[in-house]
């Protein structure tokens, strides 16, 4: 099978070159436009440290893909989150305190806290019943969904459930060109993406930093290397669901399906996060990042760090 020109925009590494470096502003700055509307167009951006360090020491750092401000102080949060992991709506919620809080200093009153949006693409769906592909959570008045407070709001693009596919190329709105380009770009032909961009440049441009041409050797061979281990992770989790489904059926038919399923969900997220930190920890050493870095990166102990690099 001949590999695509273009990369696969849920990769980690890819994900960050394209919406996380200077060199594509433009694409991050257009893509928040285009999703947030009928916000006041952003304009501009800086990016800041993506590992937000936490204010007591024994608390874990927090790890996000893109953290960016406008010119108006407003935080954003950029995600991709390519493999299931329970609680994942409220670590985005954690996330988007955190960078809330840390506004707050002796120079900044409660009255000057800018908003803060956490911005979630996950190649699965955390909220499976919604019917909507984009959800848009904020702070609302429970009786009269009036938004009172701005604050903070968390978006989730659940790529499982758009549905549009090559058939409706010629008719996407923005929002559907971006999940497209999130869930298919890597199968996308020089046909496909005539007909998807139309007269838009960014995501043309889009597709252009996802050529497989403009990458050196080296990072592709990165690129691989995290497609090998998302792929391993997942016949982790494969294996441990169908352990713990079978097991839950050596108990009883009706509950013990629900408790392997359960059972079997659980050790494959773990097993897969601890094998996630270990290949982040391996490819941070190769770069030779100091190993009290690496640990606040990854979560592992200086021990264990010091196991990998041995």
């Amino acid at each position: 099978m001949i590999a695509s020109r273009f990369l696969n925009p849920r990769n980690a590494l890819v994900f960050r070159r394209v919406f996380g470096s200077e060199r594509n502003k433009d694409i991050l700055i257009h893509f928040l436009n285009d999703i947030l509307v009928p916000q006041a167009p952003i304009e501009g951006v800086t990016f800041l440290k993506t590992v937000q360090d936490p204010a007591i020491a024994p608390l874990r750092v927090s790890l996000v893909d893109v953290l960016c401000e406008d010119r108006n102080k407003n935080r954003f949060i950029i995600e991709m989150q390519v493999s299931h992991e329970r609680g994942f709506d409220r670590r985005a919620l954690y996330y988007a305190a955190r960078a809330y809080c840390s506004q707050r200093t002796r120079n900044h009153k409660f009255h000057d806290l800018k908003d803060v949006y956490f911005l979630a693409i996950t190649d699965f769906a955390p909220f499976p019943k919604k019917k909507e592909w984009l959800s848009r959570i904020g702070l609302k008045d429970l009786k009269t969904g009036e938004h009172d407070i701005g604050a903070i709001q968390l978006l989730f693009m659940q790529l499982p459930l758009f549905k549009k596919n090559k058939a409706h190329l010629k008719n996407m709105t923005l929002c559907e060109k971006w999940a497209y380009f999130f869930k298919y770009a890597d199968e996308t032909t020089e046909a496909d993406l005539e007909k998807l961009v139309g007269e838009d440049q960014i995501i043309k441009k889009a597709y252009e930093a996802l050529n497989r041409f403009g990458w050196s050797e080296k990072e592709l061979n990165y690129y691989e290397s995290i497609e090998m281990k998302i792929a391993a992770n997942e016949a982790v989790r494969e294996a441990a669901f169908e352990k713990g489904h079978f097991t839950g059926h050596a108990k009883g038919h009706a509950e013990g399906r629900a408790e392997g399923c359960a059972e079997g969900r659980a050790e494959g997220d773990a097993e897969g996060r601890a094998q996630e930190r270990m290949e982040i920890a391996r490819l941070l050493i190769k770069q030779e990042l100091p190993p009290r870095q690496i640990a606040q990166a990854t979560g592992l102990s200086l021990e264990a760090i010091q196991d990998l690099k041995d």
